[in-house]
């Protein structure tokens, strides 16, 4: 089937792009290259996807309204998975518009698109930063967020509740996928494995916030890229047992789901960064700095509706996550 990944030269979109076109789907991705971080990983992202006849790539903001509606209407896609966005929980601090018209705009590009040219099944990137300011762990897609602490957080939720609209009113199966810290080979230079591992490497400080007393929900790029590939293959459909009395925040009427793709096992912060120092053979300088505003000190997915519907969990050792890491980046910048 012909597939639309947006965001392709990503971290997660090249490597879903890959899965894709390996089991033999057509895949047209899209992606601005901005330079929120390094140009040339995104190049060489997209360079591993060359070698794929059934592959082509359109560079395209999403927040282009014209271009997008040409795309759709060109294209005829099956399936949609949105993973374009401006990321980052510190960035939205300091450029918040940039997250409006991406997260906001391009969204709603991306469901016009979806609506008008019949596309079968949208599914797209949301955060398990939507959870903010909730204490309840593990975190359910069945519970309120309606506390976000960042902007980012605020934009994926508005995105779960955009498109709820589009499911409700046109029918359009949408499925949303709050993802949890995702880690390994191709990873973004602005997360903390990879900032982390070239500080280590180079002599350099680490920037630790909360003094280390966060806990995150480690999930490795392979675990993520087989939750999606199963999201795009079963269309979300309508929970009949619904109900407006007490409404259920990760189910609907329509044709509307919301999973988390997490590995349902929390990790203290000061025993990731040990792992990367075993992996590395190197102590890290620790830089110890209080809560970053719009963070949330833990994370921790509920992962039952995945398992329950899917027949998925995510499994990969952090462990081995960090040395397929740490193997990958060492070969990439050449480091003995």
């Amino acid at each position: 089937m012909k597939v639309l990944v947006t965001g392709a030269a990503g971290f997660i979109g090249s490597t879903l792009s890959v899965r894709l076109l390996e089991r033999g789907d057509e895949v047209v991705g899209i992606d601005n290259l901005n330079d929120y971080y390094d140009v040339n990983l995104k190049l060489a992202r997209l360079e591993r996807l060359k070698n794929y006849q059934n592959f082509r790539f359109v560079k395209l903001e999403i927040a282009d309204r014209q271009g997008m509606e040409d795309l759709f209407e060109k294209e005829r896609f099956v399936k949609v998975m949105h993973l374009a966005a401006q990321a980052g929980v510190r960035y939205s601090i300091t450029n918040p518009h940039a997250y409006i018209d991406s997260n906001i705009v391009g969204f709603i590009n991306v469901l016009e698109g979806c609506r008008h040219s019949g596309v079968g099944h949208l599914a797209y990137a949301s955060s398990s930063s939507v959870y903010g300011a909730n204490t309840n762990m593990p975190f359910s897609v069945h519970d309120n967020v309606d506390h976000p602490v960042s902007l980012y957080a605020a934009s994926k939720k508005a995105n779960e509740l955009m498109a709820h609209t589009y499911s409700h009113l046109y029918r359009l199966p949408t499925t949303g996928l709050r993802f949890f810290t995702v880690y390994g080979p191709w990873g973004r230079p602005d997360m903390s494995l990879f900032m982390f591992t070239r500080n280590i490497l180079e002599g350099r400080p680490i920037d630790v916030f909360n003094y280390g007393n966060h806990r995150r929900d480690f999930t490795y790029i392979d675990d993520i890229v087989e939750g999606i590939v199963r999201v795009i293959d079963q269309p979300a459909s309508p929970n009949q047992s619904w109900s407006g009395d007490n409404p259920d925040p990760g189910t609907s009427q329509a044709p509307y789901r919301v999973y988390n793709i997490g590995n349902n096992n929390p990790v203290h912060l000061l025993t990731f960064i040990e792992t990367i120092e075993n992996c590395l053979g190197k102590k890290a300088i620790k830089n110890l700095l209080p809560l970053q505003a719009g963070d949330v000190p833990d994370t921790y997915a509920d992962v039952v509706d995945l398992v329950n519907d899917l027949g998925y969990k995510p499994s990969m050792p952090l462990e081995d996550g960090i040395k397929n890491f740490v193997k990958w980046y060492k070969d990439f910048y050449k480091v003995a």
